[in-house]
């Protein structure tokens, strides 16, 4: 496929997919022509996921529907590899914590490595996100804490049923 600056790909595990993705999702789209939202299909850094990769596409399908810019798609492939084929020129990817930025920049130089001119652009989390994690709503949906408001509903409803202990 032709690169095309206006393509970016947001990616990540998604799991589950939280308010603060969906920020950073939102933003990108207002930013480029066409958002495409990799989910990794074998996460493997992560290890397994509570959410098949069926499961993590259609809660980000039924979340980002009004985005008519951003297309979902898994993928399990090197990041690159996935953006060159799809034609994406950028990677976008939100950052929270300094934390981040350490493994963000190790991953920056790596993607680099292997493709040059795919550019990765960083959004800062906003304020009332810079706190959120799919791994603390896990935590908090598996001993029944409020997670309503920091995940879709759908979302929301399918971690009460399979955490709750």
């Amino acid at each position: 496929m032709v690169p095309d600056n206006r393509t970016a790909i947001c990616p990540g595990t998604f799991d589950p997919v939280t308010n603060g993705h969906l920020d950073v999702i939102a933003r990108s789209s207002k930013m480029y022509d066409l958002v495409i939202v990799g989910v990794v299909n074998l996460p493997w850094r992560k290890g397994s996921t509570v959410f098949s990769t069926e499961e993590r596409v259609g809660f980000l399908r039924g979340a980002t529907k009004s985005f008519p810019n951003v297309e979902i798609e898994p993928f399990s492939n090197l990041l690159v590899d996935f953006a060159r084929e799809r034609g994406a020129m950028a990677i976008v990817k939100g950052l929270r914590a300094i934390s981040d930025f350490e493994y963000e920049l190790e991953m920056n130089q790596l993607n680099r490595r292997q493709d040059p001119e795919i550019e990765s652009v960083y959004l800062m989390a906003s304020a009332k996100y810079s706190f959120l994690s799919s791994s603390g709503i896990k935590e908090l949906a598996t001993f029944g804490g409020d997670i309503e408001d920091l995940v879709p509903a759908e979302v929301a409803s399918a971690l009460k049923e399979r955490l709750s202990r």
